[in-house]
């Protein structure tokens, strides 16, 4: 290359290079056509928002109709615990969702209880004691523009809904007093309570009429006491004197019903009281369940009621404590010269009552309950008398509420069944003393008693009979029934006969003569046939007195006098 030829050629390089750096500063100084890159640059993320909203919004329209259709299925599953899966797949059905999307329905307890966590409201339990219901569906999505960033075209959705129940039962078991002794009642009542009582057969049927509403009574009494915005269960965990139960319970008769045979008949008991300072906890009296947090003065809407005498016996339980009934008692029966009665009661089962506002699984008790009769029975045949030591223990008698139907949208199609266990019997007649009738950690093995002595002769005798159900019983309740509070006895199986006829086929009599164990014909016989003559007295005796206490023989009485049913919730 010649000098020159290298000049031209830089100089070219150079002018290249002019051109190059003119055309940039021109372009960079051009502001045609900005708008238009710009607009280009914003559709296309305008695009991509709106295919991205597209997916976004149909995830949450499906999100929103998977969980309307558990909400739904769940309610509907609750409405019908017996069959939840059944109503659960019914709804989806109806709502155009496949069948495989429930994939789940469980069965558990909810508590309404603010002071848990609302996911702890909820326990899986058996369907036998469910009141609610947890439904839980899995749907899936189809995505229009988002597979290309997910890489899979369908997006899960999972949706559970919990959906409850309140069904309530008003329930309790106890004697239904259908033979009514005054003589009996009078001498039982009065011992228990410390006190005096008078009344008469008639007196007693008028209690036994009076119904008492029980949020009245404890209303009552909570203005007595003056405790006042305290809720009831505070009330009923409360020590206070028999004397203002007695006196509530007066005055929610006098405001249901005036002044009436019952008023009169618990004024003369309250008189009587006058001066007793026992107390007692009205816990072991009603439970009223989810309502026992309500403030006192608030009534819900669920009937609790209860006999007047039925308060009053419970109540003279209480009062009694653990201490040992000992009374005489005119029975005022054929072939019976006079009767002596001794009685214990042992605690009720911790935690439970004689009345209870409850849900199914809940069970109301009767107190175990001991009594020995010393009964002396007019004579015959050449034996001036025969005593009769009679020992009847009942354990405590059990009914739970094992069933609640609430019938939509017929409530007079709601029913109620219980499952009721009458106390075990065990009878005796033998040499029961005072001490073991009080000892309730073991059970009596009484050796003979003597039953007549006829000058060196003595007769003696041993007897030994019990009664027992294998497994509950179940009750059932009409809505007729619960309306009428109607009451059922539940009789032992084994049952067949009266207590003391089955006591005389046991009955090994022995026929002593100064001592000594020699047989003497006829004397052990006669002894024999004067307590059979004897038997249907005795029996009524015996029912009689614990009916006074609150059990019967080898029987439970209960009955349902109160149904709620609420529809069925969401709760969660």
């Amino acid at each position: 290359m010649t000098p020159k030829s290298g000049h031209r050629f830089s100089h070219r390089v150079m002018r290249n290079k002019g051109m190059t750096h003119s055309i940039i500063h021109r372009f960079a100084q051009d502001t045609r056509g900005n708008i238009a890159m710009m607009s280009a640059g914003c559709l296309m993320l305008a695009v991509g928002c709106a295919a991205l909203g597209v997916d976004v919004g149909s995830i949450f329209a499906d999100k929103r109709k998977t969980q309307s259709a558990a909400d739904l299925a769940a309610i509907v599953a609750a409405s019908d615990l017996a069959n939840a899966s059944k109503a659960a797949a019914a709804v989806l059905a109806k709502n155009n969702l496949p069948a495989d999307a429930l994939t789940s329905v469980e069965y558990g307890v909810y508590t309404a209880n603010a002071a848990l966590a609302p996911a702890a409201r909820f326990a899986p339990s058996s369907a036998a004691s469910a009141n609610a219901v947890r439904v839980t569906l899995l749907t899936k999505t189809p995505l229009f523009f988002g597979k290309a960033m997910t890489g899979t075209g369908e997006y899960d959705i999972r949706a559970s809904a919990t959906a409850s129940t309140t069904g309530l039962a008003t329930f309790a078991i106890g004697s239904r007093l259908a033979s009514l002794n005054g003589g009996v009642l009078n001498a039982l009542l009065g011992n228990m309570f410390g006190a005096s009582i008078s009344l008469s057969a008639m007196d007693y049927q008028a209690l036994v009429d009076a119904k008492i509403d029980m949020f009245d009574f404890l209303n009552a009494l909570a203005d007595r006491v003056n405790l006042t915005g305290v809720s009831y269960d505070t009330l009923l965990s409360t020590n206070l004197k028999v004397t203002d139960i007695v006196a509530a319970l007066l005055s929610a008769q006098k405001a249901a019903n005036g002044v009436n045979a019952a008023t009169t008949a618990l004024t003369s008991i309250s008189q009587a009281l006058t001066g007793v300072t026992t107390k007692v906890t009205p816990a072991s009296l009603v439970s009223l369940g989810p309502y026992g947090a309500m403030t006192v003065g608030q009534k819900p809407k669920v009937s609790a009621t209860a006999s007047a005498l039925g308060v009053l016996s419970a109540a003279a339980a209480l009062a009694n404590g653990s201490n040992q009934v000992s009374a005489a008692v005119s029975a005022g029966l054929p072939g019976i010269a006079s009767v002596s009665v001794q009685a214990a009661i042992g605690e009720r089962p911790v935690g439970t009552s004689w009345i209870k506002v409850g849900q199914k699984g809940a069970s109301v008790h009767t107190a175990q309950t001991r009594i020995l009769l010393d009964v002396q029975l007019l004579g015959g045949g050449g034996v001036a008398s025969v005593h009769v030591p009679v020992y009847v223990e009942i354990a405590s008698g059990t009914a739970t509420l094992n069933a609640l139907t609430c019938g939509y949208p017929n409530v007079a199609t709601s029913s109620v069944t219980l499952g009721v266990s009458p106390g075990i019997v065990d009878a005796w007649i033998g040499n029961v003393s005072s001490a073991d009738l009080k000892n309730f950690a073991t059970k009596p093995n009484p050796p003979s008693a003597t039953l007549a002595t006829v000058g060196p002769v003595t007769v003696s005798g041993r007897a030994h009979a019990t009664m027992a159900n294998s497994a509950p019983t179940s009750v059932n309740f009409s809505y007729s029934e619960i309306q009428a509070q109607t009451k059922k006895t539940v009789n032992t199986t084994s049952y067949t006969s009266s207590l003391t006829s089955s006591l005389l086929g046991d009955l090994s009599v022995t026929v002593q003569i100064a001592g000594l164990g020699l047989p003497i014909p006829g004397i052990g016989g006669t002894v024999t046939g004067i307590i059979s003559g004897a038997t249907a007295p005795i029996d009524q005796l015996l029912a009689s007195t614990l009916a006074a206490l609150g059990v019967g023989l080898g029987q439970a009485d209960v009955w349902v006098s109160g149904l709620r049913c609420d529809g069925a919730v969401l709760v969660n």
